[in-house]
């Protein structure tokens, strides 16, 4: 489907405006799009993340129409926003599944010949992350803001940019600054 940023705005402004059709409008012009956040959100992330793409958008899409009095500006606040509704989502799911209900910390066996051969799984543990990101978000929230944009929705340094309302070099420079400050936080805080 052919739609302008433009035409993704007025139907932005519809929905915030209360017509109860405007979601119905919006989500197969925006679908494509979302569905690219989510695989970028959900690439290479947690062993044993039985969430699908498709799942995540719907959930992110959901929550992000039905949510009373927000005010949607335009296009890029609107993926940005559907960004951090992502994130929130892993980072709920990440929490349940460490639940002793869910499963606690008990380690996955892996079932295939390849997984038995590897010696050693990246699994992110999300709850540090997200912890890392709130530390973040009080010292230099502009990074943050940058960081959350290109590590969870995939944004490239042009969109966020424009997302976010600054030049594409503030945002390289917040992304290796919000980087390597993870990292060492992380470090710090095994």
């Amino acid at each position: 489907m052919n739609t302008s940023a433009a035409d993704v705005t007025v139907m932005l402004k519809a929905l915030s405006g209360g017509d109860e059709r405007a979601a119905d409008r919006l989500f197969p012009v925006v679908y494509e799009e979302l569905r690219r956040l989510a695989e970028n959100a959900l690439h290479g992330k947690r062993v044993g993340q039985t969430l699908q793409a498709t799942a995540l958008v719907n959930e992110a899409y959901l929550r992000l129409v039905n949510e009373e009095g927000t005010k949607w500006q335009d296009r890029a606040y609107f993926f940005a926003t559907a960004a951090e509704a992502m994130r929130r989502i892993l980072v709920e799911r990440y929490r349940k599944k460490k639940r002793p209900k869910h499963g606690g910390d008990r380690v996955r066996v892996p079932l295939t010949e390849a997984d038995l051969e590897s010696s050693a799984v990246d699994d992110l543990d999300w709850e540090k992350i997200s912890d890392a990101f709130d530390v973040l978000q009080e010292q230099d929230s502009g990074a943050c803001q940058v960081f959350k944009l290109r590590f969870y929705g995939g944004l490239g340094v042009e969109v966020t940019a424009h997302a976010v309302g600054v030049s594409e070099a503030t945002v390289k420079r917040d992304t290796s600054y919000a980087r390597a400050w993870l990292c060492d936080y992380l470090r710090r805080n095994p």
